[in-house]
């Protein structure tokens, strides 16, 4: 059988995250306390829509976080929901074996986009004059980040969401600490720290990249001279 064959009757695979992160362990902890507790009139599709309502949030205090930056504390709650409710959601499906794994793939990952893009049209709302084209590159990035997992799902069937100990988890501790910090201290050293973070997270991409690019390189590389 050909790589190609081989590869067409693999299982579909978008329901197991390859490789771990710094808080896998207590995470996994934390699913395990907290299904039980989840009443059986919810499903998990209900935890994955719940993502809508929470990015629905985030853009209504964007219209008003720049008078108020305490309303921050709001957004950071929204990302606390939506973690909450994207952990739970395939492994509520999992134990009770009543999860949809394509859709709940599909959908997942969209929502998670739109979630992103809520999260940074409030710092584009609170960014002073000048730096929107920073908030524009830093979606760009953060996008890219996504896209370039899903390709390389596409071509290895293995869906790898943690590079250097560093996941969405991780992500969403960042964006909480930003808020705090602009609570605490204003917003008067944003037009610093927009770059920064652009700065930080584009060497992220191309490490990330690099490495993809080198794994199905090597994978190629590999199966080509297998059949010479």
């Amino acid at each position: 059988m050909n790589i190609q064959a081989h590869n067409s009757t693999k299982a579909f695979a978008g329901d197991k995250k390859v490789g771990k992160s710094l808080l896998t362990r207590p995470e996994n902890k934390l699913k395990q306390w907290l299904i039980p507790g989840i009443p059986r009139t919810i499903e998990t599709y209900h935890l994955t829509m719940g993502t809508l309502v929470w990015s629905a949030v985030n853009i209504l205090i964007a219209f008003h976080v720049r008078d108020n930056p305490a309303l921050l504390w709001g957004v950071s709650l929204m990302i606390v929901l939506q973690y909450l409710t994207d952990l739970l959601d395939g492994e509520l499906g999992r134990q009770r074996e009543t999860g949809l794994v394509k859709w709940g793939f599909y959908m997942d990952h969209f929502l998670d986009f739109l979630f992103l893009c809520s999260l940074v049209f409030v710092g584009y709302m609170l960014a002073p004059g000048g730096t929107e084209a920073w908030c524009f590159a830093l979606l760009v990035i953060l996008a890219a980040f996504m896209v370039n997992s899903f390709l390389s799902f596409g071509a290895t069937n293995e869906f790898e969401i943690y590079h250097y100990g560093f996941g969405p988890t991780e992500m969403r501790v960042v964006f909480i600490l930003i808020n705090t910090f602009l609570i605490q201290f204003g917003t008067a050293n944003l037009d610093l720290l927009i770059p920064a973070t652009v700065g930080i997270c584009l060497a992220g991409l191309v490490i990330q990249s690099y490495q993809i690019h080198r794994k199905l390189w090597n994978h190629d590389m590999r199966v080509k001279n297998a059949t010479m």
